[in-house]
């Protein structure tokens, strides 16, 4: 293990996906990267205005903090897209081995309407993936 990406998004799963990477950073001597996508929706209004680059720019900070405190630098990431197809690009662009999520524990009907990203990003990504609970 030597490049990890974090999915960070400032909710509990996101944070304890966080410490997960930090322990396997520790452990193998790991770069780690955090990744914070804004989501961008097909239509009128692309970008919720609750849910914009301010808002991910925040996250990012939060991550950086909370790292920090274990004693790693992050290098922390911000693009704009779909979340699960962007976090897959971003980790096979940037030869990511490991790949950290949460999971939000959605029920089946909120999976479909909603999709995981997590359970997209195990199923589809090339680099190893690691859905912390």
């Amino acid at each position: 293990m030597k490049k990890i990406l974090v999915a960070y998004d400032g909710g509990d799963p996101a944070r304890h996906a966080l410490e997960t990477a930090a322990e396997l950073a520790h452990l193998t001597g790991a770069s780690v990267s955090v990744v914070s996508v804004v989501p961008v929706h097909p239509g009128r209004f692309p970008v919720d205005p609750w849910d914009d680059v301010s808002v991910h720019a925040q996250e990012l900070i939060e991550a950086r903090r909370l790292l920090a405190e274990k004693g790693i630098e992050a290098e922390l990431l911000e693009p704009t897209g779909e979340p699960a197809a962007t976090i897959e690009r971003i980790a096979e662009d940037g030869a990511f081995d490991t790949i950290v999520v949460g999971s939000r524990g959605l029920n089946l009907m909120s999976r479909v309407l909603q999709g995981s990203v997590s359970e997209h990003v195990a199923t589809h990504a090339k680099a190893t993936v690691v859905v912390a609970r």
